[in-house]
């Protein structure tokens, strides 16, 4: 989704370039689940992290939790100009417009990715195997470590 490319947002504060990989897990379906998300600037440099923890949801809605997420924390970082990774071939396609919605509870999900998309310059999302989200997988993991679902700890 490409835009008119500047080098300065609407508050006059510089638009970075970088990449997020997000991934999100279930352990089962529904089950415990948890996010992660990891940014890095165009070097290649770490910029930040975030996890969040799910409770007991699917896995495609902890995949589309991490997405939101990552957007988020790359709007927070001013990088606006944004290459999006996750081995979720199902939200990479319906983010790209290529598969439909037709889950209920994952439509409002992906409406709120779609929002915030509005807010970059550039973005775009590509699949990529699992082997090659390894951060994002371990952050989510966390997550899922650390969730407490009514009081009780996961």
């Amino acid at each position: 989704m490409q835009k008119n490319i500047f080098s300065l947002n609407k508050k006059n504060k510089k638009v970075y370039k970088g990449q997020i990989f997000c991934d999100g897990g279930s352990r089962g379906n529904p089950g415990i689940s948890g996010g992660g998300a990891v940014l890095f600037d165009e070097k290649n440099q770490e910029i930040a992290r975030k996890s969040v923890f799910c409770g007991i949801q699917t896995n495609n809605f902890a995949e589309y939790s991490s997405l939101i997420l990552g957007l988020n924390l790359a709007l927070e970082k001013n990088f606006l100009d944004l290459k999006v990774f996750m081995d979720s071939r199902l939200v990479v396609q319906q983010m790209k417009g290529i598969f439909k919605i037709k889950n209920k509870n994952i439509k409002p999900l992906y409406e709120k990715a779609m929002a915030l998309v509005d807010d970059f310059v550039n973005i775009d999302f590509q699949y990529i195997p699992r082997e090659k989200n390894k951060i994002a997988d371990k952050i989510a993991n966390m997550a899922m470590d650390k969730g407490k679902v009514g009081g009780r700890k996961f």
